[in-house]
């Protein structure tokens, strides 16, 4: 069986974070396992507070992994301090981790800041040129390409710009576009559409998390980046398509679904 790591945040509502990667990466086939960078209280409707483990901890946390199960791919996805964004790139390094997909999260769904302004600068540096692919959504990549982005032609160059700057694929999520669910990819010099149908569900929390989690769980797999994100597109849209709803009513949280990918109605 084939095995993937995840380096990133918690979620006690189980729709983002470590506990959607977990989910995700086990309903796509392999076996998940984890590094915590950060305790977060947070669910569906904001952060609350964000306890960060220590450099030293989170070190340990990966070597524990890969002396004893060395993954076959790995997901980064919220670290908010160049502490460690600093020790991960190093370890990973050490190792010489591969099929490192980094999901640069700076911001929640609910618009909660989760990493510090020097901390991006660090990003950039040590991690995107470790990266087989990253996967920004359109404010992400704003941020990481100095590019306004307000339709197709600046997602194509904030893409490319991103990709001559730090030497890694990158798929620009077009999620925050109103009217579509297209992300494009450039690798390798050429760029390329995957166009998916927008899911008219409310409950987007941890969405970022579920596509990220699926691609690295299909490179670990042994599909080439294209395939793994067909195949990840595929299974976000019906995890989105399944409308399950969690939150019974109870105001804010009456929208709360949280990607796990069981589907149907015994998972309702």
């Amino acid at each position: 069986m084939k095995t993937a790591l995840s380096i990133a945040g918690t979620d006690p509502s189980g729709g983002a974070g470590i506990q959607a990667d977990l989910k995700t990466m086990t309903m796509n086939g392999v076996f998940a396992m984890s590094a915590i960078t950060a305790l977060v209280a947070q669910n569906t409707t904001g952060v609350r507070e964000i306890v960060e483990m220590t450099p030293e901890f989170l070190g340990q946390q990966i070597d524990v992994v890969f002396e004893d199960i060395p993954p076959d791919a790995v997901k980064i996805g919220m670290v908010s301090s160049r502490g460690l964004i600093e020790v991960i790139a190093e370890r990973l390094r050490f190792y010489q981790a591969k099929n490192i997909v980094v999901d640069p999260v700076m911001v929640a769904t609910s618009g909660d800041r989760l990493i510090c302004e020097e901390a991006v600068d660090t990003l950039k540096a040590r991690l995107l040129p470790l990266a087989a692919v990253v996967t920004p959504n359109i404010p992400e990549a704003e941020i990481l390409s100095g590019i306004a982005i307000h339709g197709k032609e600046d997602i194509e160059a904030a893409a490319k710009r991103i990709n001559d700057a730090y030497n890694c694929a990158v798929l620009l999520k077009g999620g925050h576009n109103v009217n579509d669910a297209n992300d494009f990819l450039y690798a390798g010099g050429e760029g390329q559409w995957f166009y998916g149908t927008r899911v008219h569900n409310p409950n987007t929390h941890g969405t970022g998390c579920t596509l990220s989690s699926a691609i690295a769980s299909n490179l670990a797999k042994g599909f080439d980046l294209p395939e793994s994100i067909r195949r990840a597109k595929a299974y976000l849209t019906g995890a989105l398509g399944a409308m399950l709803d969690l939150g019974k009513g109870r105001g804010p949280m009456r929208h709360n679904f949280n990607l796990s990918g069981e589907f149907g109605e015994e998972a309702k």
